[in-house]
Protein backbone atom coordinates (compact mmCIF):
# COMPACT_ATOMS: atom_id res chain seq x y z
CA UNK A 1 0.00 0.00 0.00
CA UNK A 2 1.16 3.39 -0.57
CA UNK A 3 0.56 6.20 1.70
CA UNK A 4 0.54 9.90 1.15
CA UNK A 5 3.13 11.96 3.36
CA UNK A 6 1.40 12.78 6.06
CA UNK A 7 1.17 8.85 7.30
CA UNK A 8 5.36 8.12 6.60
CA UNK A 9 7.32 7.91 9.50
CA UNK A 10 10.11 10.48 10.03
CA UNK A 11 13.63 8.97 9.55
CA UNK A 12 15.00 7.50 12.74
CA UNK A 13 18.48 6.33 14.01
CA UNK A 14 17.20 3.01 14.49
CA UNK A 15 15.69 2.43 10.56
CA UNK A 16 19.07 4.39 9.36
CA UNK A 17 20.63 1.71 10.64
CA UNK A 18 18.73 -0.87 9.25
CA UNK A 19 18.78 0.57 5.60
CA UNK A 20 22.43 2.16 5.57
CA UNK A 21 24.94 -0.11 7.91
CA UNK A 22 27.11 -2.26 5.45
CA UNK A 23 29.93 -4.50 5.95
CA UNK A 24 31.36 -5.51 9.79
CA UNK A 25 29.00 -3.68 10.88
CA UNK A 26 25.70 -4.74 9.89
CA UNK A 27 26.87 -8.48 10.77
CA UNK A 28 27.99 -6.94 14.51
CA UNK A 29 24.51 -5.29 14.68
CA UNK A 30 22.80 -8.47 13.08
CA UNK A 31 24.68 -11.12 15.82
CA UNK A 32 23.85 -8.92 18.92
CA UNK A 33 19.49 -8.54 17.56
CA UNK A 34 20.12 -12.50 17.56
CA UNK A 35 21.29 -13.19 20.70
CA UNK A 36 18.01 -13.84 23.26
CA UNK A 37 20.43 -12.29 25.97
CA UNK A 38 19.92 -8.80 24.18
CA UNK A 39 16.05 -8.26 23.85
CA UNK A 40 12.81 -10.60 22.72
CA UNK A 41 10.74 -9.09 20.58
CA UNK A 42 7.11 -9.61 20.46
CA UNK A 43 6.92 -11.00 16.98
CA UNK A 44 8.99 -14.05 17.75
CA UNK A 45 7.74 -17.50 16.27
CA UNK A 46 9.39 -19.54 18.59
CA UNK A 47 8.41 -19.47 22.40
CA UNK A 48 11.17 -20.27 25.15
CA UNK A 49 9.86 -23.04 26.34
CA UNK A 50 9.90 -26.22 26.80
CA UNK A 51 13.04 -27.00 27.73
CA UNK A 52 11.92 -30.85 28.74
CA UNK A 53 9.12 -33.20 28.20
CA UNK A 54 6.45 -31.74 30.00
CA UNK A 55 4.07 -33.46 32.18
CA UNK A 56 1.26 -31.28 31.89
CA UNK A 57 0.45 -28.61 29.10
CA UNK A 58 -1.96 -26.08 30.64
CA UNK A 59 -3.05 -24.66 34.30
CA UNK A 60 -6.18 -24.07 36.10
CA UNK A 61 -5.55 -21.31 39.28
CA UNK A 62 -8.24 -21.56 41.54
CA UNK A 63 -7.55 -18.17 43.75
CA UNK A 64 -8.81 -17.74 47.03
CA UNK A 65 -8.33 -14.16 47.51
CA UNK A 66 -8.78 -13.17 51.04
CA UNK A 67 -6.36 -15.59 52.34
CA UNK A 68 -8.15 -19.38 53.81
CA UNK A 69 -7.22 -20.46 56.83
CA UNK A 70 -4.70 -22.93 56.78
CA UNK A 71 -5.60 -25.10 59.95
CA UNK A 72 -9.61 -25.15 59.53
CA UNK A 73 -8.62 -26.62 56.11
CA UNK A 74 -5.39 -28.60 54.91
CA UNK A 75 -3.17 -28.38 57.66
CA UNK A 76 -4.67 -30.21 61.00
CA UNK A 77 -3.18 -29.06 64.59
CA UNK A 78 -4.75 -30.39 67.16
CA UNK A 79 -2.72 -28.87 69.90
CA UNK A 80 -4.98 -25.64 69.05
CA UNK A 81 -8.25 -27.28 70.84
CA UNK A 82 -6.01 -28.71 73.61
CA UNK A 83 -4.92 -24.79 74.46
CA UNK A 84 -8.47 -23.30 73.43
CA UNK A 85 -8.44 -19.51 74.78
CA UNK A 86 -5.13 -19.93 76.34
CA UNK A 87 -2.53 -17.63 75.26
CA UNK A 88 0.15 -17.59 72.78
CA UNK A 89 3.01 -19.58 74.06
CA UNK A 90 5.48 -17.58 71.88
CA UNK A 91 6.28 -14.36 70.85
CA UNK A 92 3.55 -12.88 68.33
CA UNK A 93 4.61 -10.50 65.08
CA UNK A 94 2.59 -7.38 64.44
CA UNK A 95 -0.90 -8.37 62.69
CA UNK A 96 -2.56 -6.52 60.24
CA UNK A 97 -5.20 -5.17 63.01
CA UNK A 98 -2.67 -6.05 66.50
CA UNK A 99 -6.46 -7.04 68.23
CA UNK A 100 -4.98 -10.49 68.85
CA UNK A 101 -7.09 -12.80 70.71
CA UNK A 102 -5.90 -16.14 72.50
CA UNK A 103 -5.80 -19.37 71.11
CA UNK A 104 -8.62 -20.48 68.95
CA UNK A 105 -9.49 -24.06 67.69
CA UNK A 106 -11.05 -24.88 64.28
CA UNK A 107 -14.44 -25.50 64.48
CA UNK A 108 -14.27 -28.16 61.79
CA UNK A 109 -12.96 -31.61 62.40
CA UNK A 110 -10.24 -32.85 60.48
CA UNK A 111 -10.44 -36.81 59.01
CA UNK A 112 -7.86 -39.00 57.19
CA UNK A 113 -9.09 -39.15 53.48
CA UNK A 114 -9.03 -41.64 50.58
CA UNK A 115 -6.02 -44.10 50.17
CA UNK A 116 -3.13 -41.59 50.86
CA UNK A 117 -5.16 -40.77 54.26
CA UNK A 118 -4.30 -37.62 54.13
CA UNK A 119 -5.98 -34.99 56.45
CA UNK A 120 -8.05 -32.86 54.95
CA UNK A 121 -11.37 -30.75 57.31
CA UNK A 122 -15.21 -31.44 56.57
CA UNK A 123 -15.03 -27.60 55.58
CA UNK A 124 -14.24 -29.10 51.85
CA UNK A 125 -15.94 -32.19 52.02
CA UNK A 126 -16.01 -32.21 47.88
CA UNK A 127 -12.63 -31.87 47.71
CA UNK A 128 -11.60 -34.60 50.29
CA UNK A 129 -13.01 -37.00 47.77
CA UNK A 130 -10.03 -36.32 45.61
CA UNK A 131 -7.78 -36.55 48.09
CA UNK A 132 -5.26 -39.44 46.58
CA UNK A 133 -4.93 -36.84 43.59
CA UNK A 134 -3.56 -33.60 45.57
CA UNK A 135 -0.24 -32.14 46.61
CA UNK A 136 -0.58 -29.92 49.58
CA UNK A 137 2.16 -27.74 50.27
CA UNK A 138 1.33 -27.14 54.17
CA UNK A 139 4.68 -24.73 54.81
CA UNK A 140 3.99 -21.69 52.30
CA UNK A 141 5.46 -18.33 53.28
CA UNK A 142 4.30 -15.23 52.05
CA UNK A 143 6.50 -11.96 52.15
CA UNK A 144 3.93 -9.41 52.52
CA UNK A 145 1.14 -9.15 55.12
CA UNK A 146 -1.64 -6.94 53.39
CA UNK A 147 -3.71 -8.18 50.53
CA UNK A 148 -2.74 -5.97 47.31
CA UNK A 149 1.07 -6.63 48.24
CA UNK A 150 0.22 -10.12 48.98
CA UNK A 151 -1.79 -10.94 45.35
CA UNK A 152 0.98 -9.06 43.38
CA UNK A 153 3.20 -11.05 45.50
CA UNK A 154 1.49 -14.58 44.79
CA UNK A 155 0.69 -13.94 41.36
CA UNK A 156 3.98 -12.15 40.02
CA UNK A 157 6.73 -12.79 42.29
CA UNK A 158 6.83 -9.32 43.32
CA UNK A 159 4.79 -7.29 45.70
CA UNK A 160 4.16 -4.32 43.51
CA UNK A 161 2.18 -3.53 40.34
CA UNK A 162 4.77 -3.68 36.82
CA UNK A 163 5.76 -6.93 36.26
CA UNK A 164 4.16 -10.15 34.44
CA UNK A 165 1.74 -12.30 35.82
CA UNK A 166 2.57 -16.32 36.20
CA UNK A 167 -0.53 -16.64 33.50
CA UNK A 168 1.71 -14.10 31.26
CA UNK A 169 4.80 -15.79 31.33
CA UNK A 170 3.11 -19.42 30.65
CA UNK A 171 1.74 -18.09 27.50
CA UNK A 172 4.87 -16.19 26.97
CA UNK A 173 6.41 -19.66 27.52
CA UNK A 174 4.71 -21.85 26.25
CA UNK A 175 2.92 -19.99 23.05
CA UNK A 176 -0.82 -20.56 22.25
CA UNK A 177 -2.38 -23.79 21.25
CA UNK A 178 -5.45 -22.06 19.60
CA UNK A 179 -5.14 -18.84 17.85
CA UNK A 180 -8.79 -17.55 18.09
CA UNK A 181 -8.07 -16.95 22.02
CA UNK A 182 -5.84 -15.49 24.14
CA UNK A 183 -3.12 -17.80 26.31
CA UNK A 184 -4.30 -16.46 29.17
CA UNK A 185 -7.79 -15.82 30.49
CA UNK A 186 -9.50 -15.00 34.18
CA UNK A 187 -13.17 -15.54 34.49
CA UNK A 188 -15.55 -14.09 36.51
CA UNK A 189 -19.21 -14.48 37.47
CA UNK A 190 -22.03 -13.38 39.87
CA UNK A 191 -20.42 -10.05 39.70
CA UNK A 192 -16.83 -11.37 41.07
CA UNK A 193 -14.25 -8.26 40.88
CA UNK A 194 -10.61 -8.31 40.60
CA UNK A 195 -8.41 -8.95 43.90
CA UNK A 196 -7.01 -5.86 45.76
CA UNK A 197 -4.48 -4.43 43.32
CA UNK A 198 -6.82 -4.50 40.16
CA UNK A 199 -6.43 -5.57 37.34
CA UNK A 200 -2.29 -5.18 37.63
CA UNK A 201 -2.82 -8.48 39.18
CA UNK A 202 -3.17 -10.00 35.92
CA UNK A 203 -0.73 -7.48 33.70
CA UNK A 204 1.52 -9.22 31.07
CA UNK A 205 4.07 -5.83 32.97
CA UNK A 206 7.42 -5.85 30.38
CA UNK A 207 6.02 -9.06 28.56
CA UNK A 208 4.56 -8.54 25.18
CA UNK A 209 0.95 -7.40 25.14
CA UNK A 210 -0.58 -10.25 23.74
CA UNK A 211 0.13 -12.28 26.93
CA UNK A 212 -1.92 -9.86 29.12
CA UNK A 213 -5.26 -11.59 30.64
CA UNK A 214 -8.15 -11.32 28.59
CA UNK A 215 -11.25 -10.84 31.65
CA UNK A 216 -14.52 -12.97 30.65
CA UNK A 217 -17.71 -12.99 32.34
CA UNK A 218 -18.61 -16.72 32.22
CA UNK A 219 -22.63 -15.57 33.11
CA UNK A 220 -22.68 -12.30 31.48
CA UNK A 221 -24.93 -11.62 28.01
CA UNK A 222 -21.40 -11.00 26.79
CA UNK A 223 -18.18 -12.38 28.14
CA UNK A 224 -16.60 -9.50 26.88
CA UNK A 225 -17.88 -5.46 25.82
CA UNK A 226 -18.45 -5.07 22.11
CA UNK A 227 -17.38 -8.93 21.92
CA UNK A 228 -20.94 -9.60 19.07
CA UNK A 229 -19.98 -7.66 16.04
CA UNK A 230 -21.67 -4.26 15.34
CA UNK A 231 -21.06 -4.44 11.74
CA UNK A 232 -20.58 -6.61 9.22
CA UNK A 233 -17.19 -8.75 8.61
CA UNK A 234 -16.15 -6.76 4.97
CA UNK A 235 -16.04 -3.42 6.65
CA UNK A 236 -14.52 -4.98 9.63
CA UNK A 237 -11.63 -6.81 7.81
CA UNK A 238 -11.41 -3.87 5.60
CA UNK A 239 -10.62 -1.66 9.31
CA UNK A 240 -8.63 -4.13 10.39
CA UNK A 241 -6.49 -4.55 6.98
CA UNK A 242 -6.20 -0.56 6.63
CA UNK A 243 -4.63 -0.64 10.61
CA UNK A 244 -2.62 -3.57 9.62
CA UNK A 245 -1.11 -1.84 6.81
CA UNK A 246 -0.71 1.70 8.77
CA UNK A 247 0.94 -0.20 11.69
CA UNK A 248 3.21 -2.60 9.19
CA UNK A 249 4.41 0.58 7.31
CA UNK A 250 5.78 1.42 11.13
CA UNK A 251 7.64 -1.35 11.66
CA UNK A 252 9.62 -1.95 8.69
CA UNK A 253 11.00 1.64 9.76
CA UNK A 254 11.06 1.27 13.59
CA UNK A 255 10.80 -2.59 14.29
CA UNK A 256 8.70 -1.55 17.55
CA UNK A 257 7.52 -4.39 19.71
CA UNK A 258 4.89 -3.40 20.76
CA UNK A 259 3.46 -2.31 17.81
CA UNK A 260 3.83 -5.90 16.55
CA UNK A 261 1.83 -7.22 19.74
CA UNK A 262 -0.70 -4.77 18.89
CA UNK A 263 -1.17 -6.11 15.54
CA UNK A 264 -1.42 -9.74 16.95
CA UNK A 265 -4.18 -8.13 19.57
CA UNK A 266 -6.30 -6.84 17.00
CA UNK A 267 -6.45 -10.20 15.21
CA UNK A 268 -6.98 -11.88 18.44
CA UNK A 269 -9.64 -9.99 19.09
CA UNK A 270 -11.22 -10.42 15.36
CA UNK A 271 -11.71 -14.02 16.00
CA UNK A 272 -12.59 -13.76 19.13
CA UNK A 273 -16.03 -12.73 17.85
CA UNK A 274 -16.55 -16.06 16.88
CA UNK A 275 -14.93 -18.22 19.78
CA UNK A 276 -15.98 -16.54 22.57
CA UNK A 277 -19.61 -16.57 22.30
CA UNK A 278 -19.30 -20.34 21.82
CA UNK A 279 -17.30 -21.70 24.27
CA UNK A 280 -19.51 -19.46 27.06
CA UNK A 281 -22.94 -21.21 25.87
CA UNK A 282 -22.99 -24.52 27.60
CA UNK A 283 -26.41 -25.32 26.30
CA UNK A 284 -24.86 -28.16 24.94
CA UNK A 285 -23.46 -29.68 28.08
CA UNK A 286 -25.69 -32.38 29.32
CA UNK A 287 -28.03 -32.14 32.46
CA UNK A 288 -25.21 -34.43 34.34
CA UNK A 289 -22.58 -32.18 34.03
CA UNK A 290 -24.44 -29.07 34.99
CA UNK A 291 -25.72 -30.79 38.03
CA UNK A 292 -22.37 -31.85 38.86
CA UNK A 293 -21.12 -28.53 38.88
CA UNK A 294 -23.95 -27.30 41.25
CA UNK A 295 -25.62 -25.44 37.96
CA UNK A 296 -28.74 -25.96 39.22
CA UNK A 297 -27.91 -25.15 42.90
CA UNK A 298 -30.26 -22.71 44.57
CA UNK A 299 -27.15 -20.61 46.01
CA UNK A 300 -26.66 -18.29 42.94
CA UNK A 301 -22.70 -17.60 44.07
CA UNK A 302 -22.10 -21.49 44.32
CA UNK A 303 -24.03 -21.87 41.29
CA UNK A 304 -21.93 -18.86 39.38
CA UNK A 305 -18.73 -20.49 40.56
CA UNK A 306 -19.64 -23.66 39.04
CA UNK A 307 -20.17 -22.06 35.90
CA UNK A 308 -16.65 -20.75 36.58
CA UNK A 309 -15.32 -24.07 36.84
CA UNK A 310 -17.14 -25.82 33.54
CA UNK A 311 -15.98 -22.96 31.27
CA UNK A 312 -12.22 -23.85 32.82
CA UNK A 313 -12.66 -26.91 31.26
CA UNK A 314 -14.24 -25.85 27.69
CA UNK A 315 -11.04 -23.20 27.30
CA UNK A 316 -8.40 -25.90 28.03
CA UNK A 317 -10.05 -27.82 26.23
CA UNK A 318 -10.26 -25.31 23.36
CA UNK A 319 -5.88 -24.90 23.96
CA UNK A 320 -5.99 -21.83 26.28
CA UNK A 321 -2.40 -22.12 28.30
CA UNK A 322 -3.66 -20.75 31.40
CA UNK A 323 -7.24 -19.63 33.32
CA UNK A 324 -8.04 -18.35 36.54
CA UNK A 325 -10.85 -18.33 38.32
CA UNK A 326 -12.27 -16.06 40.80
CA UNK A 327 -13.93 -16.09 43.92
CA UNK A 328 -17.75 -13.79 44.71
CA UNK A 329 -18.38 -11.92 47.76
CA UNK A 330 -20.10 -13.36 50.56
CA UNK A 331 -20.10 -10.48 52.54
CA UNK A 332 -19.57 -11.89 56.21
CA UNK A 333 -16.83 -11.02 58.95
CA UNK A 334 -15.21 -8.09 57.12
CA UNK A 335 -14.47 -10.37 53.50
CA UNK A 336 -15.90 -8.10 50.63
CA UNK A 337 -15.83 -8.44 46.66
CA UNK A 338 -12.04 -8.18 46.30
CA UNK A 339 -11.46 -10.68 49.60
CA UNK A 340 -13.74 -12.27 49.97
CA UNK A 341 -11.82 -15.27 52.12
CA UNK A 342 -10.96 -12.30 54.23
CA UNK A 343 -12.80 -13.42 57.82
CA UNK A 344 -11.37 -11.01 60.53
CA UNK A 345 -14.58 -11.83 62.54
CA UNK A 346 -17.58 -14.20 62.11
CA UNK A 347 -14.55 -16.98 60.76
CA UNK A 348 -16.94 -20.03 60.87
CA UNK A 349 -19.99 -18.29 58.57
CA UNK A 350 -17.68 -16.71 56.64
CA UNK A 351 -15.10 -19.24 55.67
CA UNK A 352 -18.20 -22.02 55.80
CA UNK A 353 -20.44 -19.71 52.86
CA UNK A 354 -16.85 -19.89 51.34
CA UNK A 355 -16.26 -23.10 51.11
CA UNK A 356 -19.90 -23.86 50.04
CA UNK A 357 -19.34 -21.71 47.10
CA UNK A 358 -16.36 -23.15 45.94
CA UNK A 359 -15.82 -27.02 47.05
CA UNK A 360 -18.34 -28.68 44.64
CA UNK A 361 -17.41 -26.62 41.53
CA UNK A 362 -13.49 -27.29 41.84
CA UNK A 363 -14.13 -30.70 42.69
CA UNK A 364 -16.47 -31.44 39.90
CA UNK A 365 -13.85 -30.37 37.56
CA UNK A 366 -11.39 -32.64 38.64
CA UNK A 367 -13.77 -35.32 38.02
CA UNK A 368 -14.96 -33.82 34.74
CA UNK A 369 -11.06 -33.79 33.69
CA UNK A 370 -10.14 -37.02 35.42
CA UNK A 371 -13.44 -38.59 32.64
CA UNK A 372 -12.27 -37.04 29.85
CA UNK A 373 -8.55 -37.45 29.50
CA UNK A 374 -7.47 -34.20 30.51
CA UNK A 375 -6.74 -34.74 34.58
CA UNK A 376 -2.83 -35.76 33.32
CA UNK A 377 -2.14 -32.91 31.50
CA UNK A 378 -3.83 -30.04 33.62
CA UNK A 379 -2.52 -28.52 36.64
CA UNK A 380 -5.36 -27.42 39.28
CA UNK A 381 -3.63 -24.74 41.81
CA UNK A 382 -5.18 -23.78 44.43
CA UNK A 383 -3.72 -20.95 46.93
CA UNK A 384 -4.79 -17.57 48.76
CA UNK A 385 -1.86 -14.97 49.02
CA UNK A 386 -1.26 -16.17 52.83
CA UNK A 387 -2.97 -17.83 55.89
CA UNK A 388 -4.73 -17.09 58.85
CA UNK A 389 -3.66 -16.92 62.53
CA UNK A 390 -4.23 -19.53 64.94
CA UNK A 391 -5.08 -17.00 67.69
CA UNK A 392 -8.70 -15.07 66.98
CA UNK A 393 -8.91 -11.82 65.83
CA UNK A 394 -11.35 -10.33 68.35
CA UNK A 395 -13.98 -12.78 69.60
CA UNK A 396 -14.49 -15.28 66.47
CA UNK A 397 -12.07 -13.91 63.55
CA UNK A 398 -8.77 -14.46 62.36
CA UNK A 399 -6.14 -12.14 60.95
CA UNK A 400 -3.62 -12.31 58.45
CA UNK A 401 -0.64 -15.00 58.76
CA UNK A 402 2.11 -14.99 55.87
CA UNK A 403 5.01 -16.91 58.29
CA UNK A 404 2.81 -20.54 57.37
CA UNK A 405 0.16 -21.23 55.44
CA UNK A 406 -1.23 -23.72 53.10
CA UNK A 407 -1.45 -24.69 49.18
CA UNK A 408 -2.29 -27.17 46.82
CA UNK A 409 -1.73 -28.57 43.52
CA UNK A 410 -3.14 -31.88 41.65
CA UNK A 411 -2.68 -32.79 37.96
CA UNK A 412 -0.18 -33.77 35.92
CA UNK A 413 2.76 -35.14 37.21
CA UNK A 414 2.07 -34.43 40.21
CA UNK A 415 2.27 -37.03 43.21
CA UNK A 416 -1.06 -36.71 44.83
CA UNK A 417 -2.25 -37.78 48.25
CA UNK A 418 1.09 -36.26 49.39
CA UNK A 419 1.22 -33.57 52.26
CA UNK A 420 5.12 -31.58 51.84
CA UNK A 421 6.28 -29.35 55.07
CA UNK A 422 4.90 -28.62 57.94
CA UNK A 423 4.37 -25.23 60.24
CA UNK A 424 4.76 -25.52 64.24
CA UNK A 425 1.87 -27.71 66.37
CA UNK A 426 0.21 -24.10 66.44
CA UNK A 427 0.23 -23.83 62.60
CA UNK A 428 2.10 -20.59 63.48
CA UNK A 429 5.31 -20.50 61.32
CA UNK A 430 6.67 -22.66 58.58
CA UNK A 431 8.96 -24.95 60.25
CA UNK A 432 9.87 -27.79 58.04
CA UNK A 433 11.00 -27.48 54.34
CA UNK A 434 9.82 -24.31 54.25
CA UNK A 435 8.23 -23.13 50.56
CA UNK A 436 8.19 -19.90 49.06
CA UNK A 437 5.68 -18.79 45.93
CA UNK A 438 9.15 -18.81 43.93
CA UNK A 439 9.68 -22.75 44.65
CA UNK A 440 5.91 -23.36 44.22
CA UNK A 441 6.24 -21.43 40.66
CA UNK A 442 9.53 -23.59 39.79
CA UNK A 443 7.46 -26.89 40.21
CA UNK A 444 4.76 -25.45 38.31
CA UNK A 445 7.36 -24.38 35.40
CA UNK A 446 8.82 -27.89 36.00
CA UNK A 447 5.61 -29.72 35.67
CA UNK A 448 5.29 -27.07 32.37
CA UNK A 449 8.44 -28.53 31.16
CA UNK A 450 9.98 -25.07 31.69
CA UNK A 451 13.42 -24.29 33.54
CA UNK A 452 12.17 -21.34 36.14
CA UNK A 453 16.10 -20.39 35.32
CA UNK A 454 15.96 -20.50 31.95
CA UNK A 455 12.62 -18.40 31.57
CA UNK A 456 13.52 -15.02 31.27
CA UNK A 457 12.80 -11.64 29.93
CA UNK A 458 15.04 -8.33 29.02
CA UNK A 459 13.70 -5.41 30.63
CA UNK A 460 15.77 -2.30 31.82
CA UNK A 461 19.01 -4.03 31.25
CA UNK A 462 18.16 -6.91 33.14
CA UNK A 463 17.09 -10.44 32.54
CA UNK A 464 14.03 -11.26 34.68
CA UNK A 465 11.90 -13.86 35.52
CA UNK A 466 9.11 -15.03 37.58
CA UNK A 467 10.69 -17.21 40.29
CA UNK A 468 13.16 -13.64 40.39
CA UNK A 469 16.25 -14.50 41.74
CA UNK A 470 15.25 -17.29 43.76
CA UNK A 471 13.13 -20.72 43.66
CA UNK A 472 13.68 -24.88 43.74
CA UNK A 473 11.44 -27.46 42.29
CA UNK A 474 9.69 -29.19 45.22
CA UNK A 475 10.91 -32.29 43.68
CA UNK A 476 9.02 -34.61 46.50
CA UNK A 477 5.71 -33.61 44.86
CA UNK A 478 6.77 -34.65 41.55
CA UNK A 479 5.55 -37.62 40.61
Amino acid sequence: MNYPPLFRSPLTRRSMLQKCSLGFGSLALAGLLADKGYGALAGDIKPPGPHFKPRAKRVIFCYMSGGVSHVDSFDPKPELAKRQGKPMPVPVKPTMFNNNGNIMGSPWEFKHRGQSGLEISELFPHIAEHADSIAVIRSMTSKVNEHAQGNYFAHTGFPFMGHPSAGAWVSYGLGTENKDLPGFIVLQSGGATPPHGGVGVFSNGYLPGQHQASILKADGDEALPNIKPRESDTIQRQRLNFIKGMDDQFLREASEPQVEAAIKNYETAYRMQTAVPELCDIRGESEATKKLYGLDNSEANKAAYGRQCLVARRLIERGVRFVELSCLSQNIGAGQAANPWDQHGKLKEGHGAMANQVDQGIAALITDLKQRGLFEDTLILFSGEFGRTPFSQGSDGRDHNPTGFSAWIAGGGVRGGTAYGATDDLGYYAVEKVATFYDFYATILHLLGIDHEKLTYRFGGRDFRLTDVHGNVIKEIVA
